[in-house]
């Protein structure tokens, strides 16, 4: 059983930490500290996107439609946070 918890634990330790850089970068995009336009923060913010768009699309289609309040990264996070912290745990034992 460990042979399964240690990888999906570091899966989802890594979902972790890039979803809270994409909550951050994207504060720091709206109130304009950060630039897309230069080159290194661009890249990252797009590979960012790319990255986690496939895990907020199905979340976004189950919530409602807020207009410009996107919920589906909080919501990601939390089921990042349940998996890692409550559940995975409980099923190694």
């Amino acid at each position: 059983m460990m042979a399964i918890y240690g990888p999906l634990r570091l899966i989802l330790d890594i979902a972790y930490f890039m979803m809270i850089v994409h909550i951050i970068m994207s504060w720091l995009i709206n109130f304009q500290v950060l630039n897309i336009r230069q080159p290194l923060v661009g890249q990252i913010w797009y590979g960012l996107n790319r990255l986690l768009e496939p895990i907020y699309v199905p979340i976004r289609r189950i919530l409602p439609n807020t207009g410009a309040l996107d919920l589906a990264p909080l919501v990601a996070f939390v089921i990042v946070i349940s998996l890692r912290d409550y559940i995975l745990p409980t099923l190694l034992f």
